[in-house]
């Protein structure tokens, strides 16, 4: 008889196994959120401890905002490329130490390059020194209630003690939505210009499903490929975090879900992210992906470029082919005024002057279509085993 039992379970349990959804099989933490209300519409495991990757970019860019709206810094100041900014790994732009761009197109290589040569560069015009940066990253979660978020570094390059959850993903994104609205079209861009070449982000969504217009991608061997996305329709803006995807496909099809079911049922009587209880038995352990994405046969099986046509092919209709040239925002080096902290250094000493911006910060212009090149690779390349750091 026990026998018997035992046969019915084990049978049970692989019907359920058969029949769970793919989507729920595979998922990592997620969380999708009505922006304007902040009302959670679903999560799950939103509080487990992850690798933030380039999402950090996120927190590095709010920063810089807060820094601009109280009037320490404008969007033409000078971002200097240091010496220990010039030596961080790829993705990053390669600019000689020295070199000099506004904090506009800083913030632009940041979220749409996701450079990380510019992310240090960024921090330093902003606090001086890379650890006061961080220092203040770390200052910004705690006050805007990111109880499970912990920052390093201004970029996202892997380090064991730092993290992040996919609630607390939700709140900052939330924030740069909320209160920096100015900013939106540098994280809606599809790509950027600089010195004629086109690069398009790594947000496959942008261009590609309707409404879509943010934010920010993030990839390294222990996170997975994580984002946190967002689109608007008809006044309303859904901001979806997928952490611990297994490539850039299974990302952004998973935060499509997620939208689609907040534009469908966009429920207002749910939590907020700030009422969202955290769970007690929840682990203080982060999470580690090496051993899943970063194999051999894992590279092999995806494609990790930044030209989608022709190299993913989507399982969902709301996903659609980018069929011309991505918009590009024109950006690069020079047309800095005013002063930052990585601007001048006077007997050793960081020399802080800085002006009170007369204006607000000025929306960045789109290419127009005669301007774009179109991106991509030659004809006939035969895709290998990718060896670049998607983002």
């Amino acid at each position: 008889m026990a026998r018997t039992i035992k046969s019915v379970w084990l049978t049970l349990s692989l019907i359920a196994a058969i029949i769970v959804p793919t989507h729920i099989a595979l998922a990592g933490p997620s969380i999708v959120i009505e922006m304007k209300s902040g009302r959670v519409l679903e999560a799950n495991r939103a509080f487990e401890r992850w690798n933030p990757a380039s999402l950090t970019k996120l927190m590095t860019a709010y920063v810089t905002f807060k820094e601009i709206e109280a009037g320490r810094l404008t969007t033409s100041a000078p971002v200097r490329i240091s010496t220990n900014a010039a030596n961080n790994p790829p993705s990053r732009m390669g600019y000689k130490v020295g070199s000099v761009m506004t904090v506009e197109n800083a913030l632009e290589m940041l979220i749409v390059k996701s450079a990380n040569d510019v992310a240090v560069a960024l921090g330093e015009a902003v606090s001086g020194t890379e650890p006061e940066f961080v220092a203040r990253m770390n200052a910004e979660a705690k006050r805007l209630g990111m109880i499970d978020t912990h920052f390093v570094n201004p970029n996202g390059l892997h380090d064991d003690s730092q993290y992040t959850t996919a609630r607390d993903m939700g709140i900052l994104a939330t924030a740069i939505r909320r209160d920096f609205p100015a900013y939106d079209p540098i994280f809606a861009a599809e790509a950027i210009s600089t010195g004629g070449k086109v690069t398009s982000t790594y947000n496959l969504l942008i261009g590609r499903y309707a409404g879509a217009d943010g934010m920010k991608t993030g990839f390294v061997c222990a996170s997975g490929f994580n984002l946190v996305a967002s689109a608007t329709r008809n006044g309303q803006t859904m901001i979806a975090v997928v952490l611990g995807a297994v490539s850039q496909k299974e990302r952004a099809e998973e935060a499509v879900r997620l939208m689609e079911k907040g534009f469908a049922n966009p429920n207002l009587a749910a939590p907020t992210l700030l009422e969202l209880p955290r769970p007690t038995n929840v682990s203080d352990q982060v999470a580690n992906m090496r051993s899943t994405v970063c194999t051999d046969e894992a590279r092999a099986s995806r494609w990790d470029g930044r030209q989608i046509e022709g190299y993913i092919t989507f399982n969902t209709p709301a996903i659609k082919p980018l069929t011309r040239a991505p918009k590009a925002l024109k950006t690069g080096l020079g047309g800095a005024d005013g002063v930052s902290k990585s601007a001048v250094m006077l007997n050793g000493q960081f020399v802080q002057a800085y002006p009170v911006p007369s204006e607000k910060p000025v929306r960045p212009t789109l290419l127009e279509d005669g301007d774009k090149e179109q991106f991509g690779l030659r004809p006939g390349f035969t895709v290998p085993v990718p060896n670049q750091r998607p983002s």
